[in-house]
């Protein structure tokens, strides 16, 4: 189990996230507009700058959705890889089986 500062963290990190997304999509569609101004990109590259670093999508960490573990994540299932081989083998993951030949 992963700690819970590191979960809480993560959490707050997505709030931030959508709380910034609409504003970080309209500052870089300006910075990479052909229409724009020099002086219009500068000023919204400096205002990207002064937005918290948590507000960025990749500093958002996938973690399983069991343990909170953030490697060795499978992001079809939402699970760590330990906890997918378990779940699995319980009969728990339709349409995945033990391979055996």
């Amino acid at each position: 189990m992963a700690k819970k500062s590191m979960l809480a963290r993560d959490v707050k990190r997505e709030k931030l996230v959508k709380r910034y997304a609409a504003k970080r999509a309209e500052l870089k569609k300006i910075i990479t507009s052909h229409t724009s101004t020099d002086a219009e990109r500068r000023e919204a590259v400096v205002k990207l700058a002064k937005q918290p670093r948590d507000a960025s999508q990749s500093r958002l960490t996938n973690r399983c959705a069991i343990t909170g573990r953030p490697q060795g994540y499978y992001r079809k299932f939402g699970l760590g890889r330990n906890k997918l081989r378990e779940q699995t083998m319980q009969g728990n993951m339709p349409g995945l089986g033990k391979a055996s030949w």
